[in-house]
């Protein structure tokens, strides 16, 4: 195999995972990405569609997978995915842009075999997920994956809290932010306080998702700092 066919197969391989990353992409943005022409990028879609991927051709749109297709045999459950998730935000916070480089691309890829359902969520969390620069301070937690869970799925959590004071009260939550700082900080609306208030997880002693949902808030984490700090 000569060094064209090389590029071309490297490149029809990273074709197929940003359809399966994205929705829609269009012969454009395509074009731009491996700096080939939009001819070739016709090309490449049309061998992919001989080789028998079920490619959709959305006029003046763009280009999209047929709901369900996925490259075998790679599959994350939902927690699987939302701890690599919190990686990824880790790892964004890395001041060499090459490892961050490397990281992205590899993330991109592990997102091309997840269920349009999972990546939804994990874009979600994604959004509703911060850290401070300070990442080395010991966190202790035993209910991030679950509060993950419940915060895509608009679960209520029933939990028990101790607060400041050390007394124990019992609440009943909407999820909706995490927040690294020196612990982990999960920004919940309190059915009880009638407000959003911050709930630290190592003061977390039990914890119950609810098979109860709750309305989706609809704000981004940005929005909230806005509007209430």
């Amino acid at each position: 195999m000569n060094e064209n066919e090389t590029k071309r197969l490297s490149r029809l391989t990273a074709i197929l995972t940003r359809l399966q990353t994205k929705r829609l992409l269009t012969s454009t943005e395509l074009a731009d990405k491996f700096s080939v022409s939009v001819r070739t990028i016709y090309r490449d879609i049309r061998a992919l569609e001989q080789a028998g991927v079920p490619i959709i051709t959305e006029e003046g749109k763009g280009y999209s997978l047929m709901e369900g297709y996925k490259i075998p045999p790679v599959m994350f459950t939902e927690a699987q995915a939302n701890a690599l998730i919190i990686a990824e935000q880790l790892v964004l916070k890395n001041k060499d842009a090459s490892f961050i480089k490397d990281y992205s691309e590899a993330i991109e890829k592990i997102k091309a075999v997840l269920r349009y359902s999972q990546k939804d969520k994990v874009n979600l969390l994604s959004e509703r997920t911060r850290f401070d620069q300070n990442i080395n301070r010991e966190r202790n937690s035993n209910s991030l994956s679950e509060l993950q869970f419940a915060l895509t799925n608009f679960r209520l959590v029933n939990i028990d809290y101790i607060n400041a004071g050390e007394k124990s009260t019992y609440r009943t939550i909407e999820p909706f932010a995490l927040l690294s700082t020196e612990n982990w900080l999960l920004v919940a609306y309190c059915q009880l306080r009638k407000e959003f208030r911050f709930f630290r997880l190592d003061r977390i002693k039990k914890l119950q998702v609810l098979n109860e949902h709750f309305e989706p808030h609809k704000m981004t984490l940005q929005e909230y700092f806005d509007k209430f700090h």
